[in-house]
């Protein structure tokens, strides 16, 4: 008879993502991982294959997490350019809070050029932030917050770029100063 599962994998996983989301996916060890779980290789290898696809299905959640967060800021905003600003200052807060820890997807894009799965899936995530973005610049420039001559999607572009950008100069630890002083150009560009 086989044994029931000892540990729940979604708690697991949210384990597994913070350790790579602070020691990245080729520094982080199979050793690290059995550790931070608490279990035997046996248990790792029946739940989640692989180091590779328990960090896919790290990367899965923390996308999912960031995409949700990003949907109810501007889905329940009544003002699309206060939210948009707002989502970006918390972010520069995260960034000065702890710097060390960036955004995993930046962090995915820069650290598993070997892992194409990983690469494609942040590629999917970025298309994903333009899409909600351009949705909500969409309503946005219906209500009339933003000039009809803009075009919501070059916006949206322009800002998922900048988002991620943003979460780079945070780890650099460039300040407060510097990420105040680009998000506020960031928002001139929406008026």
């Amino acid at each position: 008879m086989a044994r029931t599962r000892e540990f729940d994998i979604d708690r697991a996983t949210d384990r597994a993502m913070d350790l790579f989301w602070r020691r990245g996916y080729a520094e982080t060890s199979l050793q690290d991982l059995l550790k931070e779980l608490s279990i035997g290789s046996g248990s790792f290898y029946a739940a989640f294959g692989s180091k590779e696809q328990l960090y896919l299905r790290a990367l899965e959640r923390y996308i999912s997490l960031q995409h949700d967060d990003l949907e109810q800021a501007l889905g329940e905003a009544p003002q699309i350019l206060p939210a948009v600003r707002k989502v970006l200052a918390a972010l520069i807060e995260a960034d000065l809070a702890d710097p060390t820890r960036g955004c995993l997807v930046v962090n995915a894009s820069t650290q598993c050029g070997e892992l194409p799965p990983a690469a494609d899936r942040v590629t999917d995530a970025i298309r994903q932030v333009e899409s909600l973005l351009a949705g909500a610049l969409e309503q946005a420039q219906a209500r009339g917050e933003i000039s009809p001559e803009k075009d919501p999607r070059e916006l949206a572009r322009f800002l998922t770029t900048f988002l991620q950008g943003i979460r780079i100069v945070g780890r650099a630890r460039m300040g407060r100063e510097f990420a105040q002083d680009a998000l506020s150009a960031a928002m001139r560009v929406l008026d």
